[in-house]
């Protein structure tokens, strides 16, 4: 028997979220909702599906769960109807930029007993599920540092920063969780370093665009993370795991894998240049781990609690840059 599912939001994510879905055999896309009715009819129509409103969806017998890909400022109000309508919710991150809000949001999932997913992809690529195994094998014994380099190949529009939440909560969030994902152990502190270095712009709207960052475990793990907003190489996607027994790591990934040798040297093609190209792959494994839990009734995860950890710890870096001082968590 399909999951069948509503989608929120016909936007970038809403469609990438839209394909996952009509593409799995266990999946069927019944009907999106968008505020722009041409982008809601134009992906409608795409995969076969309806348009419908929010409220028609929420009160949908023949829909059993959706992905809320709308705006952020909407993700916990929407989390809330549909987890009162007894859906089955997948949510973009963050479930919201304040963590007292995203705590009461989870409370009603809690009381209400509702299925909730938050899109953390990168748990999802292949690559890095090859590495967590690899962890989980006891190849490179246990895990002492993790190094996560993230960077985008060009910094998003202004208005966009102005409403992002800043880079802490909208691109750092997604190590932060991989981090954990890869630490096997929480994070009690976190000392981080920003700077403007890409575009005065984003620096007059509030925010950075470079930032590093170290991440402590009670036992002494630590992770470091590198993000900027601007990689001229294209997208920059790395992790690197040192244990007391060796090393396991993932590289950039390319379009296509070839390497060229001659008099000039060794060549090999660009980088993926966009985040939806690089992990196309972990959107469609993040979908199919979501339904297989509907279907199995088993644990979801990445869980709400996985969102909010991951905001808390955004909070903390965005306090550690504002006070100069290592800041501890939970």
């Amino acid at each position: 028997m399909s999951v069948r599912f509503g989608v929120l939001g016909a936007g970038r994510i809403g469609k990438v979220h839209a394909k996952a879905v009509s593409s799995n055999p266990d999946a069927k896309l019944v009907a999106v909702a968008d505020a722009f009715a041409d982008a809601a009819t134009a992906l409608a129509a795409q995969y076969g599906a309806e348009v419908r409103s929010i409220s028609q969806i929420e009160a949908a017998s023949d829909i059993d769960a959706v992905v809320i890909c709308t705006p952020t400022d909407t993700h916990a109000d929407l989390i809330e109807r549909f987890s009162r309508a007894g859906k089955a919710i997948f949510c973009e991150k963050p479930v919201d930029l304040d963590a007292e809000r995203v705590r009461a949001c989870l409370k009603v999932v809690e009381e209400t007993g509702a299925k909730l997913m938050v899109g953390f992809n990168r748990r999802f690529d292949p690559h890095f599920m090859a590495v967590r195994a690899a962890i989980d094998a006891g190849k490179i014994g246990d895990v002492e540092m993790v190094t996560i380099t993230s960077r985008d190949p060009g910094a998003p529009p202004v208005d966009y920063i102005k409403r992002s939440g800043g880079i802490f909560r909208d691109m750092t969030i997604h190590d932060f969780d991989m981090a954990r994902f890869l630490l096997g152990e929480e994070v009690v502190s976190v000392s981080a370093h920003a700077a403007v270095l890409v575009d005065p712009a984003i620096g007059e709207a509030g925010d950075f665009d470079s930032a590093s960052l170290i991440l402590e475990t009670a036992s002494g793990k630590q992770a470091v993370i590198s993000n900027s907003r601007r990689a001229t190489y294209g997208y920059d996607q790395r992790i690197e795991i040192h244990g007391s027994k060796g090393v396991v790591s993932a590289e950039n990934q390319r379009p296509v894998s070839i390497e060229i040798a001659n008099g000039d040297g060794y060549t090999r093609p660009p980088l993926h240049d966009f985040f939806m190209t690089r992990y196309t792959e972990a959107y469609a494994n993040e979908i199919a781990a979501f339904i297989s839990a509907i279907e199995k009734g088993t644990r979801i995860s990445p869980s709400g609690k996985d969102g909010l950890i991951a905001l808390q710890l955004a909070d903390a870096a965005l306090e550690s840059v504002k006070t100069g001082m290592r800041v501890r968590v939970g």
